[in-house]
């Protein structure tokens, strides 16, 4: 049995990977998020790592067999988050998240420091990366910072929970503006911009390399017979593309979870900075990937439901889809900004719009509006992405997946095939368990399968011109209220 953990935003998942490749079992455990200021994105790490050991303490219960014969564990977490440590290992404060936009002005301050900065770690400085963050507790909170001896990212301190180990994977430390991409290395140019060394760092290792082994009082908690060793693991879209097979050059995924993102596999480095594109390390050597990275797509259809007194987002769905055709058409346009976004503007203060309300419009008109502002802003993401002569292979994963109406909207708008999968929904801890399956001495083509297709989506070539004069007037609008959102932000 394989083990893979996967640290969410809003959840973690444990699951249990069978050596025939089958997924014994999942569980989930319910994260919370604080936002004790504007623009602020906090967990505590405990709370983390509170949720790994109940989901464990069950399995142990439950299926205890099972449990004794796990032989590797893989991490996937949410990228670019900081948790910092003093010198007794011990979280000084609250994790800052990869949705967290207060280190606009030190984005500024990082590039006149650091000037290549773009150039030696291949993306955009953004709020949402790590080093930012860390430059801002040296701002706000220097007593803090004096104090830190390490800094990890989200998933790396649950594997400091499990084994004592610092270590973390060149997939998720793509993400800090730390690393240099091309040469999967850290860069002391990079951590001088921030006041921090090698030293504040975790070791470096490939995502399915051995990073230690559980710790002994931990396996004999749960019931584990066997040493176990823990992969390296990566982050949350790395893991995600390991677990739908995405390993070649041209595959990838959209994901529509609370951000939305597309994620396109590389063989070798492709930096797009001036666009706001991710180029990072995949999770496997000698392989990357480029990635576009909208802030809120699925967490945009939770908060339209609420707004319009759905019950939940299915039942907001269901309602969009009755719509006509002329309805979707004639519907407000909608930016879907509501925290900040990345992909392609880089900023923190965009915020979410209706335009073109009337009297007419009901409760399906806007979710409709919703989840088409979603698709414009994942198209956005694609262009930049996209080689004009490359073929693409996407899957579409996360709750997008579970309305048909959505999915063909996406693949009407982005004009490309789109399939799902079976058992996507957990693609990031079936990529951690792989992951972990490899380090134990699993081979990577046998062990990276591709999951099962459900359901196709082809564009209809019928809808492109709506859609694009609708994209057209979207584009404009970003534009034309551009002036306003930092404005209305710091009120």
């Amino acid at each position: 049995m394989f083990l893979g953990i996967d640290l969410g935003t809003t959840e973690v998942k444990v699951l249990l990977l069978c050596e025939n490749h089958s997924v014994k079992a999942i569980k989930r455990y319910a994260l919370s998020i604080q936002r004790p200021q504007p623009l602020w994105s906090e967990q505590e790490p405990h709370e983390w790592w509170e949720a790994v050991c109940t989901l464990l303490d069950q399995y142990a219960v439950e299926m205890p067999s099972v449990m004794a014969d796990i032989k590797a564990i893989g991490l996937s977490g949410q990228m670019h988050g900081a948790v910092v440590l003093d010198a007794q290992h011990q979280v000084l404060r609250p994790a800052i998240l990869w949705n967290d936009g207060r280190s606009s002005q030190e984005c500024h301050e990082l590039k006149e420091r650091v000037p290549n900065i773009e150039q030696l770690s291949g993306n955009l400085v953004m709020p949402g990366f790590t080093a930012p963050k860390l430059c801002w507790l040296k701002r706000h909170e220097p007593a803090l910072f004096k104090k830190i001896a390490k800094v990890l990212l989200p998933k790396d301190y649950l594997r400091y929970c499990l084994s004592g180990d610092i270590v973390t994977d060149c997939s998720d430390a793509s993400g800090t503006l730390w690393i240099d991409v091309q040469q999967r290395a850290w860069s002391e140019t990079l951590f001088k911009g921030c006041d921090l060394t090698i030293d504040h760092m975790p070791r470096l290792i490939e995502s399915n390399e051995a990073s230690g082994m559980l710790h002994p009082y931990l396996a004999k908690r749960w019931g584990i017979k066997n040493e176990v060793i823990i992969a390296g693991g990566a982050g949350d879209n790395a893991a995600s593309a390991i677990g739908i097979g995405a390993i070649q050059p041209g595959q990838g995924f959209v994901s529509l979870g609370t951000s939305g993102v597309i994620f396109i596999c590389n063989d070798h480095y492709r930096p797009n900075p001036a666009a706001a594109i991710h180029a990072f390390c995949h999770a496997l050597p000698n392989r990357w990937h480029q990635m576009s990275v909208m802030l809120s797509a699925a967490s945009s259809l939770s908060w339209v439901s609420r707004l319009t007194g759905q019950k939940d987002e299915s039942e907001a769905l269901g309602l969009a889809a009755t719509l006509s055709p002329k309805r979707r058409h004639l519907a407000p346009l909608f930016l879907p900004y509501l925290s900040g976004e990345r992909t392609p503007h880089n900023n923190p203060h965009a915020q979410g719009l209706f335009f073109g309300l009337t009297h007419q419009h009901e409760a399906a008109d806007l979710i409709y509006s919703v989840i088409e502002g979603v698709s414009f802003g994942l198209l956005d993401g694609l262009q930049g992405l996209k080689d004009p002569s490359s073929t693409l292979t996407l899957s579409l994963v996360g709750g997008g997946t579970r309305s048909s109406l959505w999915a063909q909207l996406i693949a009407d708008t982005l004009n490309l095939p789109l399939a799902t999968r079976s058992g996507s929904e957990a693609a990031g801890a079936l990529g951690a368990a792989r992951l972990a399956r490899i380090a134990q001495g699993g081979n990577i083509e046998q062990t990276c399968l591709p999951m099962p297709v459900l359901e196709r989506f082809e564009p209809d070539t019928q809808q492109q011109s709506i859609l694009t004069d609708r994209y057209d007037r979207f584009k404009s609008l970003y534009g034309a209220n551009l002036p306003y959102f930092a404005s209305f932000a710091n009120q």
